[in-house]
């Protein structure tokens, strides 16, 4: 795996410093087998980066940077990095997008957001339902909208196994896609 190199703002442990490597590796994988252009596939790979850039960052910073939000603890990374970003004069929104929201999801995301929704879910550091998730993964170049529907109802489904509550954002992406 290719050493990645994350901005200098970033606040990640080793052990978010090893996910975040293997979800950039799945998307670099998957943007050479779909073939995408060179400024897609640097949309892909940055989103990979940048996304969990922030997450071991203090809780004040996090709801300092994320804005005027009511947000749960552990979802405030993604608005902070995403509102950073801006301020450092990112202009792509897909990028902004897919990080502001990759936690949760949203509707309005473009294959980059979509991309990084799955490659967050299915990289194969996480324990559970490895068989599953590997064989999604293996099959995303194949049936990219069929593999996103699938990992959007096992994410939906594994937050209410859990007791949790849905974001709106996540109801409107299940409803976008089913």
């Amino acid at each position: 795996m290719t050493a990645v190199r994350l901005p200098s703002w970033a606040q990640v442990g080793e052990k978010r410093r090893a996910h975040i490597t293997r979800v950039v590796a799945l998307l670099d994988r998957w943007a050479h087998e779909l073939q995408l252009n060179p400024t897609d596939a640097a949309a892909w790979h940055d989103v990979g980066v940048l996304h969990d850039a922030l997450r071991d960052a203090p809780e004040a910073e996090l709801r300092r940077l994320a804005g005027p939000v009511e947000l749960p603890l552990e979802v405030l990374h993604g608005p902070a990095a995403a509102n950073r970003l801006l301020s450092q004069g990112e202009t792509r929104q897909e990028v902004v997008d897919a990080v502001r929201w990759h936690t949760v999801g949203y509707a309005g995301w473009g294959r980059a957001g979509r991309a990084l929704y799955m490659a967050d879910f299915l990289e194969p550091g996480r324990p559970f339902l490895q068989a599953d998730r590997a064989f999604l993964a293996e099959h995303l170049a194949h049936d990219f909208d069929g593999v996103f529907r699938q990992v959007v109802r096992m994410r939906l489904e594994w937050t209410l196994r859990e007791g949790k509550g849905l974001f709106p954002e996540a109801v409107a992406l299940w409803n976008a896609v089913r």
